[in-house]
């Protein structure tokens, strides 16, 4: 099997703008690889960035990113998978689809929206794993820092899937700041760049299948919660992979590659897991830092959803 992954450096709030450069990539990647899959990261529409902007891009699930997905996988006979914050039910989720080549599709809304995320949609409680019929294996679709957690791997494993396609907007800490505060942010970017690189492939020794992780890519403007003055710059850390099923990295696109596509060919089986998964939370070895502006974030961007969705203050909602 064939698959591509792209690499995007999109745009925050320029819905319209980054799916039509999503069109061009997935049509060059297509004409250079006749893939079976081509795989787009999580937030295909915008970026998941901390910003007024932000709130503006949810999208109807029926809306044009879903049709886009479908539109090309019919046109091109391939299974294509991505995501975006869909409104649906009245809520907005972080949801990664997978587009069969008839048009028929799975969803799969991510578990727990990644700190300031929570702002601007709510968490799924589905596990994930669809059966896809033009692949003919169970797929588990995976989005975010969901790739980051030993609870993912254990539900992919308890699902018996065969392969996992997913997408990270991962973003950096500020790279703009300076001083002290600067130096230590720095620190800890270049060891977000080490824990990204290493995860994809932590991910298919765990549960034993080959990975695609496609993701974003190139610095992007943010503000920083609770301090609307004070702008974070941050870097989209890149780190598209596809590997095998023992974590051997068969293609690959760095934060230094900037935008584009990588493909690579994938054997389907039946699981065989080389790593165990541990009783903790987080597969990456994650720093203090992280940890604090993951939990003050989940309490902040929670509670302020839950405030804009009750008094009906997103723009989604008139």
């Amino acid at each position: 099997m064939k698959i591509v992954a792209i690499q995007p450096a999109l745009l925050v709030g320029q819905v319209e703008a980054n799916l039509k450069k999503l069109e061009l990539l997935i049509l060059a990647a297509y004409q250079e690889h006749q893939p079976d899959v081509i795989v787009l990261p999580e937030s295909m529409t915008s970026p998941n960035v901390y910003s007024p902007l932000a709130l503006q891009t949810p999208q109807p699930l029926q809306g044009e990113p879903l049709q886009l997905l479908v539109r090309l996988a019919t046109q091109l006979n391939v299974v294509i998978t991505g995501g975006f914050v869909a409104i649906r039910d009245g809520h907005a989720y972080g949801t990664y689809i997978l587009v069969e080549a008839n048009g028929d599709y799975h969803l799969h809304d991510k578990d727990i929206p990644t700190a300031w995320e929570q702002n601007f949609y709510r968490g799924g409680v589905d596990d994930g794993v669809v059966d896809s019929t033009t692949l003919k294996c169970k797929v588990a679709l995976v989005s975010g820092w969901e790739w980051a957690r030993y609870g993912t791997a254990k539900r992919i494993r308890d699902q018996r899937a065969q392969l996992i396609l997913g997408g990270m907007c991962w973003y950096s800490m500020p790279i703009n700041w300076y001083g002290v505060l600067g130096k230590w942010m720095r620190h800890e970017h270049q060891i977000y760049k080490q824990q990204s690189e290493a995860l994809p492939a932590q991910m298919a020794r765990l549960t034993g299948i080959p990975v695609v992780h496609a993701a974003h890519v190139g610095e992007v403007m943010s503000d920083m919660p609770l301090l609307p003055h004070v702008k974070w710059l941050t870097e989209m850390v890149g780190e598209t992979q596809i590997c095998d099923a023992s974590g051997k990295v068969l293609a690959r696109m760095s934060l230094e590659d900037g935008e584009g596509y990588i493909a690579a060919e994938v054997e389907i089986a039946e699981p065989q897991p080389l790593d165990q998964v541990q009783p903790r939370y987080w597969i990456p070895d994650m720093t203090v830092t992280s940890k604090l502006a993951w939990h003050l974030g989940n309490l902040h961007g929670g509670l302020m959803y839950r405030l804009r969705h009750r008094f009906k203050k997103f723009p989604w909602q008139k």
